[in-house]
């Protein structure tokens, strides 16, 4: 497959129509349309159902989409790799991490790499663990910042002396906001929002002592900003870290730590035998070099 074709692929998925696809690519319908049947044909797949006022995917062509953005993803993260200049390190570093307060590290290393290489990019995704070991898997991205039981086995790590607190986010005027401490009984009854992957932890499953079908678990989230809104808006109480949610102030919200305690151990990774990039380099160290004098 040509990586041209794909960016052609790519443009018609965008733009649900050839005729407006080529006309973001300057090119004529006809060797656009020649070109998306010869990809077909290579394949052996029908990758796009050409209606008469829009193109839609086919499950395969769905499936070439997301693979087609990884590879042009990757491949533009090479090529900057290798543009990078010997005598003034910049480039793009690449990060991915879950909600958690600890990402405030790498806002303290780029802050200070940035003074000395001001030519380096930094590039942010937000995700639970499977979103970013995959993502670090695939190449796409340099290190992940993880919370909660992992396996790193497979990775090089570092994993962080400090850990994230569990607790629960509510209203200000919630019945529970009266307590110091939430314990397991208090929401038995509730209306819980959980994150996708604390749904299916085992950690908080066996602190909160119930099966999760017996829970009234009434949303789940990926990032605790989006549930927030509905937490404010009365929906439920929402399980989640604590220091991501402003709560201070005027806020309409309150955080209470759990009781007994659950806490979300914290670990930075990247892939074994990584052939990193100068910026990504230059980061990794002075990462390290930040962590020894936080401890």
């Amino acid at each position: 497959m040509d990586i041209r074709v794909l960016q052609y692929f790519l443009a018609v998925a965008r733009e649900e129509s050839i005729t407006k696809a080529a006309e973001t690519l300057r090119m004529t319908q006809p060797p656009l349309s020649r070109q998306l049947k010869d990809l077909e044909d290579e394949l052996g797949k029908k990758l796009l159902i050409r209606g008469s006022k829009k193109v839609t995917l086919t499950e395969e062509g769905m499936l070439l989409r997301k693979r087609a953005e990884e590879m042009i993803d990757l491949m533009e993260k090479t090529r900057a790799e290798l543009a990078s200049s010997s005598d003034n390190i910049n480039g793009e570093v690449y990060i991915g991490g879950g909600e958690t307060d600890a990402i405030s590290l790498f806002a303290q290393t780029a802050g200070k790499l940035q003074e000395k290489y001001p030519l380096i990019h930094y590039h942010i995704y937000s995700g639970d663990a499977e979103i970013v070991t995959e993502k670090l898997d695939k190449g796409l991205i340099d290190f992940g910042l993880l919370v909660g039981p992992v396996d790193v086995s497979k990775y090089e790590y570092m994993r962080l002396p400090i850990s994230d607190i569990w607790g629960v986010l509510m209203r200000k005027d919630s019945p529970l906001a009266e307590k110091e401490t939430i314990c397991a009984q208090d929401l038995w009854d509730k209306p819980l929002i959980v994150s996708h992957q604390t749904s299916i932890s085992g950690d908080m499953m066996a602190w909160l002592k119930k099966d999760v079908s017996k829970l009234n678990i009434v949303m789940t989230y990926d990032l605790i900003f989006n549930a927030s809104l509905f937490v404010k808006k009365g929906i439920g109480y929402a399980i989640a870290l604590d220091k991501i949610i402003n709560t201070t102030g005027d806020s309409e919200l309150c955080f209470r730590p759990l009781s007994p305690t659950l806490e979300a151990g914290l670990c930075i990774v990247w892939k074994k035998y990584q052939v990193f990039s100068k910026a990504s380099k230059e980061f990794l160290r002075l990462l390290k070099s930040e962590w020894e004098n936080r401890v």
